[in-house]
């Protein structure tokens, strides 16, 4: 099973709607815990890292990284 890096900016499609009917939310902040924004509303939510990458479907869209090092 392969590690998959979440980076702010990018956008993921969720398992579950969100009340709103989107299921699609941007990556606001990354860590132990993740704070998610919903497209369709902009209702902001925090939560637990491993809660987050087992609700994950696919990613959207990446953002484009820099290799500064």
């Amino acid at each position: 099973m392969g590690f998959v890096k979440y980076q702010v900016g990018d956008v993921v499609q969720m398992k579950k709607s969100h009340p709103c009917g989107s299921t699609n939310w941007e990556i606001k902040r990354t860590g132990v815990d993740f704070v998610i924004v919903c497209q369709g509303c902009g209702h902001q939510v925090m939560i637990p890292r491993p809660k987050f990458e087992k609700s994950v479907k696919k990613i959207l869209s990446k953002v484009a990284s820099s290799d500064i090092e």
